[in-house]
């Protein structure tokens, strides 16, 4: 007569090949897992860190064509794992695979992630980096003198360096409403009137309306000689309008005005716009892998209770 082990197997009803099968298969199981879950937290974030390297940085600048080859790409590897995804889920119906769950999480995530990425991208690139390209393109005039040179003679200026005695005529400064208040005020050599008034410091919403009460950028500092230019192609008609408007007002001819960002330090303001672009680059990065890690905590959470983790 058989003895109990013997009848049932040994281990509880299975044979000790048959324990060791199943020992090795579930440890299989829980690494194939965390291999899923390691998948789903970073492939994801890479995406996002591609498509948003591709939109904001010199690619969208100098070759569109490119970004555009590159971001085409990272769709077809989001879309190569969709297809996996449905593959599985296909497997599902018919019995051969039992968890498409992560698949399907990871081809969502990524999709999310590379749509993310590029509308960051394109948010960080439009208000930081093109302005810093744009400087980085433009040229360097040093030693400028108001009352001597004209705006023709410096149409492809980025950074304005003048001469000692420059400043600011408040006296004669414009603004422009039009939802927003544009505000000009010429730069002059110790307030000496001008045969032509080409250099216009500018901002917006910072003075009143047609008041001379210009208090942009730094309007008061007397160590402030340098000037960064205004390159916003879609706000200057409105700050010429302003001009003409003080032209009209005080007398005066402005024949081809510049517009400029009053400062001490035109080169530390043009860095600024890249420091800026670097900055909200990193925190995207950071922020999207918070995300990430959350929702693969939550999907972790959920499949468990699904009993599919």
């Amino acid at each position: 007569m058989l003895s109990r082990p013997q009848l049932y197997g040994g281990f509880g009803g299975f044979a000790r090949g048959d324990k060791d099968k199943l020992f090795y298969a579930r440890g299989q199981r829980q690494r194939l897992n965390m291999i899923s879950i390691m998948q789903c937290l970073f492939l994801p974030w890479l995406m996002f860190c591609y498509s948003y390297a591709a939109t904001c940085f010199g690619y969208h600048y100098a070759k569109t064509t490119v970004m555009y080859s590159l971001l085409g790409f990272g769709l077809a590897v989001c879309l190569a794992f969709g297809g996996i995804a449905w593959n599985l889920m296909m497997k599902k119906q018919i019995g051969e695979f039992q968890e498409p769950n992560w698949y399907i999480f990871l081809f969502i995530t990524m999709v999310i992630g590379w749509i993310l990425g590029c509308v960051f991208g394109n948010t960080n690139f439009w208000t930081n980096m093109q302005p810093a390209y744009d400087y980085a393109n433009l040229n360097e005039y040093h030693y400028v003198n108001p009352a001597r040179m004209r705006g023709a003679q410096m149409m492809d200026v980025g950074e304005a360096y003048f001469v000692n005695g420059t400043g600011l005529d408040l006296r004669k400064s414009m603004g422009f409403k039009n939802l927003d208040t544009y505000c000009v005020a010429p730069i002059t050599v110790d307030g000496l009137p001008l045969a032509s008034y080409d250099f216009w410091a500018v901002g917006i919403d910072c003075c009143s309306g047609n008041a001379a009460d210009f208090h942009c950028g730094e309007y008061d500092n007397p160590r402030a000689l340098s000037g960064l230019r205004f390159l916003k192609d879609d706000e200057r008609p409105f700050l010429r309008l302003a001009v003409q408007q003080a032209e009209a007002t005080y007398g005066i001819k402005a024949e081809h005005p510049l517009f400029f960002y009053w400062s001490e330090d035109a080169a530390a303001e043009k860095l600024s716009f890249q420091g800026e672009g670097y900055k909200w680059f990193l925190i995207g990065m950071l922020v999207h892998f918070g995300w990430q890690s959350f929702v693969v905590i939550l999907a972790v959470m959920g499949f468990s209770k699904m009993g599919q983790y």
